[in-house]
């Protein structure tokens, strides 16, 4: 399996933006809690669809069935601009009750299909065997998907990031530094 630059850079922003919602002050496990105040706020969210999507989409995490792992890992080997379109994605999964009512509405807004398509990708990528980081476990989400999950580890990924790990690494740098930025901006204060 082959995994774009694209979808290798918000990977760590995904899992970060979980992160961040996962614990509160104290080191409660609060995820369930915020995913749901989140999901109540997609009126403003599809306003950050294309800014910030990673941030937006953690409101689908365990809303997706994957059903043809096949599609989503083709998915993955894509650029932002050269996404399948929805259609061809939705064959190869199901979205849970409460997440077709929110994929309706962001359908609606300008640039939904792509989101949608992105949002998939990106839990799909959280979930897998081998992707996901091993620290982090859902244990309050999952069902009988441990039971279906491959434990050796080895699945074959091969990344087709071209980039040195100077390179990578200095991405990721920037990436980071962008983001400090922009939560200074918003009134947080720096983690520095």
């Amino acid at each position: 399996m082959s995994i774009s630059p694209f979808f290798l850079d918000l990977r760590s922003a995904y899992q970060s933006e979980m992160d961040d919602l996962r614990f509160d002050s104290e080191g409660r496990d609060v995820l369930r809690q915020r995913l749901a105040e989140k999901r109540k706020e997609i009126g403003f969210l599809l306003q950050m669809m294309e800014l910030s999507p990673e941030m937006v989409a953690v409101i689908f995490h365990q809303g997706f069935d994957f059903k043809l792992p096949a599609v989503l890992d083709h998915l993955l080997s894509h650029e932002a601009d050269e996404f399948p379109e929805w259609r061809e994605v939705a064959q190869g999964l199901e979205l849970a009750p409460w997440a077709q009512d929110l994929a309706q509405l962001v359908l609606k807004a300008p640039g939904g299909e792509w989101f949608l398509t992105l949002a998939a990708g990106l839990e799909y990528m959280h979930g897998k065997p081998g992707l996901a980081p091993a620290a982090q476990n859902d244990d309050e989400f999952d069902d009988e998907d441990d039971a279906d999950a491959d434990d050796s580890g080895d699945d074959g990924l091969e990344l087709s990031n071209s980039d040195e790990d100077g390179d990578q690494n200095s991405n990721d740098k920037a990436r980071r530094e962008a983001g400090a930025d922009w939560l200074a901006a918003q009134g947080f204060d720096r983690k520095d």
